[in-house]
Formats: structure tokens, sequence, C-alpha cells
């Protein structure tokens, strides 16, 4: 019954923070499209920056910014700020339930640092404070005069984390610690600056004062910072189903090359949204980075991997099987015997011969092209096993 328990919470909470990260980033996508469009008109209202036309839903939407805020304040005021606070919550739980409560099976491997889980969950918690922590220093610094220096510094400090985190976590422990930071770092930006200094405009109206115009310009900077790193988050949100991204060597370039298709992708949109001629020369970088990425996740999890002896075609098979039932059919059974466990992931069982030749493909990916599977090598599967499975899958049979 605990084991259902937990399966079941792991379920919702995750389909709780898909929710709230559809919604927020469906927000964020949303108000930056109606900031690029805005149009300066002659009939504009007082302090009005300019204003946009839509239709949606069979009506029509007249929308009008102010750079600080209208002349009086209305009666009633919508905050953005749920949506964000929400997906952070519910990924918070997710981190704990999945990776702090199920360190050694997800965010640990001996092979990498062999570490007590409670000390590997305050490595994990220090990076993501620390993280948080540099990047605001970095946009209270001279870097916030540019743009461009400012997301070049916060890129190499994820890029850093990304690489430092790979000598620590398991390839999917490292993968994830560093989406829990940019994740961070976007939920952070809503609640220390953005909805702050939203407060602090209102109050000033309330007060009869003149709202200080730099809150609003460092509030945009960072709402803009967020819209960028939306697609790098769902890319990690959704990458740990994928082996070849995050358990291979290189792991953490590939999560900077992504940033960068992301970064990419989001510019051609920003840019088109503005009415400025469409960069079409973004997606052929994302091509290149997508293309970079395909060929550094064939490289392989490790340099060298140590030569099993010939084995006879009988005894190889043998082998394969006593591989599997040792190394992995505790949890890939029909009644799984690892605690937690209440199903075979991703239904996927593998007690016999048969069943691997089934999931052959998925069996290499995981055990062999990469190292994800067994998680955190928690059953201390050598790289001699890994070898005699690949040979018997390879056609060894």
């Amino acid at each position: 019954m605990d084991a259902i328990f937990w399966e079941w919470l792991s379920f919702f909470v995750r389909w709780t923070h898909v929710m709230a990260g559809i919604a927020w980033i469906g927000s964020s996508f949303y108000f930056v499209h109606l900031d690029q469009s805005l149009k300066q008109r002659p009939s504009l209202p007082d302090k009005a920056y300019g204003d946009e036309w839509q239709v949606h839903g069979g009506g029509f939407y007249h929308m009008v910014k102010y750079l600080v805020a209208p002349p009086q304040l209305p009666e009633h005021v919508t905050w953005f700020k749920w949506e964000a606070y929400a997906t952070w919550l519910s990924g918070a739980a997710l981190l704990v339930i999945v990776y702090y409560l199920g360190a050694r099976l997800y965010l640990i491997d001996p092979g990498v640092m062999d570490i007590h889980p409670i000390t590997a969950v305050a490595y994990s918690l220090g990076g993501i404070f620390l993280g948080w922590f540099i990047y605001n220093e970095m946009c209270e610094s001279d870097l916030a005069k540019s743009d461009l220096r400012l997301a070049l510094s916060a890129f190499a400090m994820i890029v850093a984390f990304a690489l430092i985190y790979s000598f620590v976590f398991s390839g999917r422990g490292a993968f994830m610690q560093v989406g829990v930071i940019m994740g961070t770092i976007m939920a952070a930006n809503v609640f220390f600056v953005i909805i702050p200094n939203q407060r602090k405009v209102v109050a000033s109206l309330k007060a009869g004062e003149a709202p200080d115009p730099t809150l609003g310009q460092k509030g945009k900077q960072r709402s803009l910072h967020n819209n960028y790193l939306t697609l790098p988050v769902v890319f990690v949100m959704i990458g740990n189903h994928y082996p070849l991204a995050f358990a291979t060597r290189f792991s953490w370039l590939i999560l900077a090359l992504v940033i960068v298709m992301g970064v990419s992708i989001r510019h051609f949109y920003n840019t088109r949204h503005r009415g400025l001629p469409s960069p079409w020369w973004t997606w052929g970088i994302t091509a290149a980075c997508g293309l970079a990425i395909m060929w550094l996740s064939s490289m392989g999890p490790a340099p060298v991997r140590a030569a099993v002896a010939e084995i006879e075609r009988t005894e190889l098979a043998e082998a394969a099987e006593g591989v599997v039932q040792t190394r992995c059919s505790m949890c890939h059974a029909e009644k799984p015997l690892w605690p937690g466990v209440g199903a075979a992931p991703k239904g996927v069982k593998l007690e016999t011969l048969e069943e691997l030749a089934q999931h052959g493909g998925g069996v290499r990916v995981a055990a062999i092209l990469t190292h994800s599977m067994p998680p955190g090598n928690i059953t201390e599967i050598t790289p001699d096993e890994r070898e005699t499975l690949d040979r018997w899958l390879t056609g060894a049979r």
C-alpha cells in the first residue's frame, strides 16, 4: 500500500506541476508577445506607452500598456503571480518526493561521487540558493546596464553549475538539478522583484506620488529573462525520460546547447512580434545545436569500458539473462521487489530473455549507450555485465 500511495502522490504532484507550468508559461508567452506588439498612436490615453487590438473567442480586446502606471489606479487589478508560485511549489514538492526521498535511486551515483543522501540533498539545496544569489547579484550590478552582457554572464553561470554537478550527482540528478536552479531563478524573479516592484508602484499611486520608473524597467528585464528560460526548463522537465540527454558523457554541454536552442527560438518569435524582419538565421543555429547534441550523445557515458572474455553462444545467453535477473528485474518485474516501486517502470518487464529481446532497443539506450539504468547504478552493474548485454542484444544471441 505504501508503494501505491507514493506512486500516485508522485503522479498527482507531477500533474499539478505540468498544469501550473502550462498556465505560467502560457501567460509569459502571451505578455511578451503583447509587449512586443504594442503600437504607439496619437489617440492613446495620457501616459500610455502603446496599445494593441486583439480578437479571441469571438470578441475584441483593446489592450493598453502604461510603462510606469496609469494616472489613477483602477478599482480592480489582476495580478499574474499564482501561476509562477504554483509551478515552483509543485516542482519543489516533486523534487522532494522523487529526488530527495529517492536520493540513492535518482540523485546519487557512487561511480560519480559516493555520498550520503543527506549530503546530496544539502549539495542540491546549496546550489539552488547559490544560483539565485549569484544571478540576482549580477542583475543588481553594472552588468544589468547591458542586456547582452548580463545574459551571457547568466548563461555562463548555468553552464558552470551543469559542469560542476556532473561530477557530483548521477546524470539524471545533475540534469534535473540545473533545471531546478533555472526554475527557481524564474519564480524568484516574480516573487522577489516583479511583484514587489508592482506593489511599490501601486503604493505610490495610492499616496498620490509619482512611481519610480526604474521599478518597471527592472521588472521587465527579469520578465524577459524568464521568457528566454522557459523552453530550456521545459526541456529539462521532459528530458529525464530520455537518457541520451542526461546520461551521456557530455550531458552538461548538451544542456548548454539546449539553452542556446531555446534562446534562439524565443528570439525569433520575440523579433517577429515586434514587427521586425524575421531572423530566420536563428533556425540555422537551432538545427546546428540539435545535430551537435545528437553527435555528443553518441559518444557514450565513459571513456573506456572493459571488454569481456569470449563467451559461447549458449553461455552468452545465460550470462545476459543472469545480468537482467540480478541487476534489473527487482524493479522491472510483474511484482517488483524494490521498496517504493509498485509497478514495473514504464511497464517494462525484464524477467526473461524474451522480454529482454522485446525491449532490447530501450535497454541498449538506458543501460549501454547511456548509464541511466540502473538509476545511480543502485544495483552495481559492472562494465563487463553491460558489455555482455550489449553483445547479446546486438546479434550475438
